[in-house]
């Protein structure tokens, strides 16, 4: 179906690379390595750790001043273990909620801003932190365990409150989770990808690394660019020009590969974290066009 394309500043400056390039080396030589030097018991049991490289300490600008929310527990995997979460509530007791799914490395802390951006946008936000990170139960994460981990929290947020449109919201690795949990719940309400990665094997090729054999080793892809034809709930896709983690040409590829009524906001000098407070307004806007929410 037709989409919208949609920008904003007037910055035309190309991408610099160097940043793009450290962290693909820290993925791509790493995840080689392992595979050489301890086979594939050691490789399958390490990949998820150096693809999500989890923390369970509290960003280091985060202390929770000016930001309220509740703490939740969710019930998943096995031997009792639970994701933790937290329930930001928005000024309109019925608006509609988003379900937050952040990105590698930090836990929910180091997402805390953006976090409560959706809150002022309009919205209640659940977001959770996978197993391994924050105060959720301490695994290594996997690409399916952050599967998992995603559907229970969905089904949670669903009795949390009953009746609500829900969006699910993915920012960079996050967006990968968000598109397969959307692809699997047509009966939500949309998804939003922010600064997301088609997959794990072309953030590799697309660097000075693409030399390494990554892809011959490789088992879990979280490849968004396979899955995004199947989701069927509008769809909003936003990338910064200036995203120095994930190429802006990443956004474009997703976009054009998405069958789903669509938007894409192009934020003209945005970066990898910045983009709800670049265009916080066109957020407002593509989101109201798109989604038609009731009392958004």
């Amino acid at each position: 179906m037709g989409g919208h394309r949609h920008r904003i500043g007037a910055s035309q400056d190309r991408v610099p690379h160097p940043l793009r390039t450290q962290v693909a080396l820290r993925l791509a030589a790493p995840l080689l390595g392992a595979f050489l030097v301890g086979g594939c018991a050691y490789w399958g049991e390490k990949q998820g750790e150096l693809i999500f490289r989890p923390t369970k300490d509290a960003w280091w600008g985060f202390n929770g001043a000016g930001h309220s929310f509740d703490e939740h527990w969710i019930p998943v995997g096995a031997d009792g273990q639970k994701v933790h979460a937290w329930w930001m509530k928005g000024d309109e007791p019925n608006a509609p909620v988003v379900l937050y799914l952040h990105g590698a490395r930090w836990n929910l802390t180091g997402s805390v801003t953006r976090v409560d951006r959706w809150r002022r946008l309009g919205f209640n936000v659940f977001a959770i932190d996978y197993r391994g990170f924050g105060k959720s139960s301490d695994i290594v994460p996997s690409e399916a365990s952050s599967y998992e981990d995603a559907e229970a929290a969905w089904e949670y947020l669903g009795r949390l409150a009953p009746g609500k449109a829900r969006l699910i919201v993915g920012h960079s690795l996050g967006g990968v989770i968000a598109t397969e949990l959307a692809a699997r719940h047509p009966e939500a309400a949309g998804l939003v990808l922010e600064a997301t990665l088609t997959s794990v094997s072309d953030m590799v090729a697309n660097t000075t690394w693409s030399f390494l054999p990554v892809d011959l080793v490789l088992t879990q892809r979280f490849d968004a660019l396979k899955r995004i034809p199947e989701v069927k709930v509008p769809l909003m896709i936003v990338h910064g020009t200036r995203d120095a983690v994930v190429p802006f040409a990443m956004g474009e590829k997703l976009y054009a590969a998405a069958t789903a009524p669509k938007q894409f906001v192009r934020v003209e000098g945005g970066s990898h974290h910045n983009l709800s407070a670049v265009a916080f307004d066109e957020y407002r806007a593509a989101l109201a066009r798109l989604f038609r929410l009731k009392k958004f």
